[in-house]
């Protein structure tokens, strides 16, 4: 697959069910599907004036509660809608395009270091390359990236948002909080809580989904078969009613034929009795006329 297609499958993927847009700023539901805050926030609005006190996902149609705050900016965020986000912006240098995370001047990103996991402006990139340390590193310059390439910025480590944490990594979940954070946060703001490795908490959570996916899975099958059994029913019923019909309508025509062929008989017969008379009467007419 080259660069500008693996691009294209991405931003369809980053696209917010809503507004069929590149997401902003995602949020994603309890029923893991994820839109726009605006759009959500939009969507709760419009559902308050029809007096209503949830929403229903655009996509799955599950019901939610309408936060009392009319937003849902307490929802979780998508990591990965971010970074899609983020990487998207590599592809149309707009302006949310990735910034130095070298230097202090803000300057828009030309190469990224993957042993360093940084985005370099071109001075940093030059002083990168000037260093006996980081000389060997392997560095890609923007505007050439690869399908691979971009496939391993998508999956490159998520870095703290908390002031001061900007340099570590998520490499923690807190169970207590249920949120990912970094080392510094297990010890300034997580000190007490249960905490777990991110790829634990990820393989305990895919586990959990597992079972339940394996669970619906499961009633699926039992509700379809119950559904095929009713409409195997309904069928062979309507069936049974189209035969019964067909029976009462052979019927009603076979009487109603032999009731015509009695008819026909019934008029033959009284034919035959009414020549039967005239024939008398004429002769008897014809007695009396000889008689006078």
């Amino acid at each position: 697959m080259d660069v500008q297609q693996l691009f294209k499958i991405l931003k369809k993927e980053a696209e917010c069910p809503l507004c069929i847009e590149t997401v902003k700023n995602p949020k994603t539901l309890p029923c893991l599907h994820s839109f726009c805050l605006e759009c959500l926030d939009r969507h709760a609005n419009f559902e308050r004036r029809q007096l209503k006190a949830t929403i229903k996902c655009p996509v799955c149609q599950t019901s939610f509660q309408i936060p009392e705050t009319d937003t849902f900016e307490n929802l979780p965020s998508s990591f990965h809608l971010n970074r899609l986000v983020d990487v998207l912006a590599l592809e149309d240098g707009s302006v949310q395009s990735q910034r130095c995370n070298s230097c202090d001047e803000n300057n828009t990103a030309t190469c990224y270091c993957f042993v360093c996991q940084d985005f370099l402006c071109a001075f940093c990139f030059q002083a990168h390359q000037r260093l006996k340390a980081s000389r060997s590193h392997r560095n890609v310059l923007i505007d050439k990236l690869q399908a691979q390439d971009v496939q391993e910025l998508i999956h490159r480590p998520v870095m703290c948002s908390q002031q001061y944490h900007e340099d570590q990594p998520l490499e923690f979940y807190c169970e207590d909080c249920k949120v990912l954070i970094c080392h510094k946060c297990t010890v300034v703001s997580h000190d007490r809580h249960s905490k777990t490795d991110t790829q634990k908490a990820a393989q305990e959570q895919k586990m959990q989904m597992s079972d339940a996916v394996a669970k619906v899975k499961a009633e699926m099958v039992r509700y379809e078969s119950k559904i095929k059994k009713q409409t195997d029913l309904r069928n062979k019923n309507k069936i049974e009613i189209l035969n019964e019909e067909k029976k009462m309508t052979d019927t009603v025509k076979k009487l109603i034929r032999d009731l015509r062929e009695h008819e026909r008989k019934m008029k033959d017969k009284s034919r035959e009795i009414y020549e039967a008379e005239q024939k008398h009467h004429a002769t008897r007419l014809e007695n009396f006329e000889l008689q006078s």
